[in-house]
């Protein structure tokens, strides 16, 4: 297929066509997010943990640092990927070799035993490498495909569509899970594990929109870059950091990106199995997650409307503030009402403040350096997602339970939007249109 050089070469037919390619791959990959890393692997993990003897405490806090092993593995290797398939313009290569590692360990759930916690933590490891993985060539597509203007716009279209997708497969599990009977399945156990191989297979069939319709971007070389592809990775990373200054105002941003990302990263990952410790039913916590799932597909809409007026800092800035709400109201939370209430209130910010997040960041990235610092955004919300569930983890071991843990996430919200606010993204756009033309993309 031929390369796009620029996405206002194409006819608006062939632009949607791309467009909605694009983010059908939202549509795929977040039925890993929703079934398996939100609702249902977490419990269900805390279960093999609790099966081999632990503490309900210790089952939590394993889950917590098995996330944070899975963030620090793609953390180390997202800039060295970003800048290698930059070199060697193989994004949707990159992206098909990790979505399949992800399907495979993600399929490889179904064989798990009653009590085999470590195989389950690494399988995991498997899943999360690929699917943080592929979304790092996913997200460096956007600014190569989005036409002046467009960015915010199919960024939450995105998220919308992830939502839809997520969502409806959700549906699906949970009623495989509380009805095995009407589908001719013989347990929930049975249920549980085919609800996770249909993951993998709803991941692998809705990927081929992308690898179809999306056309590889063009390779921009740096001036004396090397020939081998990992040497040259190396040289693209060193030119970055030594250019570092030229990006004051998208370094502000990682670093406020890092900081709040953490915190909603956690809450993600971190709530199903909270909510387990403190003895809500898995079928109501689905039921909250699906909750989440479709009142956040018209809320990321809204973002990026709510973008158009008040622009992207704000409208980031205003999801940021209601997470904090969402810590402090953690805190407090006793019944399945209370879960829904929190699942709703995630589902008006999560996809829209996520969203906006990443066009604001691909907006003040070169094009042709788009996958290396996507590898960077990738490895800074991975890093910065370290911290949240270790200390999660840490202070639910120290006192015994997790309501502290939740409340002390507030500290992210509080520090990630003091320094957004200070960020002059104008300026941040202006560096990157410059660095694009001196390099002739």
């Amino acid at each position: 297929m031929a390369s796009l050089a620029s996405a206002t070469q194409l006819s608006e037919r062939a632009y949607r066509k791309v467009v909605n390619s694009w983010a059908m791959y939202d549509w795929a990959n977040s039925a890993f997010a929703t079934t398996i890393m939100a609702a249902m692997f977490p419990p269900f993990y805390r279960s093999l943990v609790l099966a081999a003897g632990h503490t309900a405490s210790q089952a939590t806090a394993y889950w917590a640092y098995t996330t944070s092993a899975s963030l620090l593995f793609i953390a180390l290797l997202g800039p060295v990927l970003g800048a290698i398939s930059d070199h060697t313009g193989g994004k949707k290569t990159y992206l098909a070799i990790f979505a399949g590692i992800g399907i495979l360990g993600t399929a490889l759930f179904a064989l798990l035993g009653s009590d085999t916690y470590l195989l389950g933590s690494l399988l995991f490891l498997l899943g999360d490498v690929g699917f943080a993985g592929s979304i790092i060539f996913y997200e460096s597509l956007l600014p190569h495909i989005a036409k002046k203007g467009d960015i915010d716009q199919i960024s939450t279209k995105g998220y919308a569509l992830g939502y839809v997708g997520g969502g409806i497969l959700l549906v699906i599990n949970v009623l495989w899970y509380m009805k095995p009977a009407w589908f001719l399945m013989p347990s929930t156990g049975f249920a549980l594990r085919a609800a996770f191989f249909s993951v993998a297979v709803w991941w692998a069939v809705f990927s081929l929109p992308l690898l179809r319709n999306v056309p590889e971007p063009p390779v921009v070389r740096l001036q004396r870059e090397e020939s081998n592809p990992v040497g040259a990775a190396f040289v693209r990373l060193g030119h970055t950091f030594r250019r570092l200054l030229r990006y004051k105002q998208l370094l502000l941003f990682l670093a406020a990106f890092w900081i709040y990302d953490d915190g909603i990263g956690t809450i993600i990952k971190m709530a199903t199995a909270y909510g387990d410790e403190i003895g809500i039913s898995l079928t109501d916590m689905t039921i909250a997650l699906i909750i989440t799932q479709f009142v956040g597909i018209p809320c990321s809409f809204a973002f990026g409307w709510l973008a158009k007026r008040l622009g992207s800092k704000r409208s980031i800035l205003l999801g940021v503030g209601t997470y904090g709400l969402i810590a402090v109201a953690g805190f407090f939370m006793r019944t399945a009402l209370h879960f829904y209430l929190l699942a709703f209130m995630v589902g008006l910010v999560q996809g829209g403040t996520q969203a906006l997040s990443r066009s604001l960041f691909g907006a003040m990235v070169p094009k042709s350096q788009s996958a290396e610092f996507f590898g960077f955004f990738s490895t800074s919300s991975k890093f910065a997602g370290i911290v949240g569930p270790v200390l999660f983890g840490v202070v639910s071991q120290l006192t015994g339970n997790s309501r502290l843990s939740i409340i002390s996430l507030i500290v992210f919200f509080l520090a990630g939007g003091l320094i957004l606010s200070r960020v002059d993204e104008h300026e941040g756009m202006r560096v990157a249109r410059e660095e694009d033309a001196a390099l002739g993309a």
